[in-house]
């Protein structure tokens, strides 16, 4: 089945970074878009950022263009989220979704906390 497990979370000061990585298994990883999502509590889940299949084609939301890189290495089943200029208002519980958007398969998450 589909598993995906996120690290790289952690307390980082307000414009500092973060890496986050995905590690994929269970399905054919280089076939499919991957996405990184965000929640904070009692908020709806934020489509942060797609890839597509071959890294072709990136999304970015408004909140975090600029500051935020996707990436993905078909090699090793693993997709990245480079995280720069952190905000406070970055804070949230991230997670690495199959497919394009933030309705697929999610892992567990990573806990991402922006504060001086």
């Amino acid at each position: 089945q589909v598993q995906l497990v996120e690290s790289g979370g952690g307390l980082a000061q307000p414009g500092g970074s973060l890496r986050l990585s995905c590690a994929a298994s269970g399905f054919t990883f280089s076939n499919y878009a991957m996405s990184w999502a965000r929640q904070v509590p009692g908020k709806g889940l934020e489509w942060v950022s797609g890839i597509y299949y071959n890294g072709g084609v990136t999304y970015y939301a408004d909140s975090v263009k600029g500051r935020f890189t996707i990436s993905r290495d078909n090699a090793k089943n693993t997709v990245y989220l480079q995280m720069n200029s952190l905000k406070p208002e970055d804070t949230a519980l991230y997670s690495c979704v199959k497919g394009w958007g933030a309705s697929g398969s999610r892992g567990q998450g990573t806990q991402v906390t922006v504060s001086s």
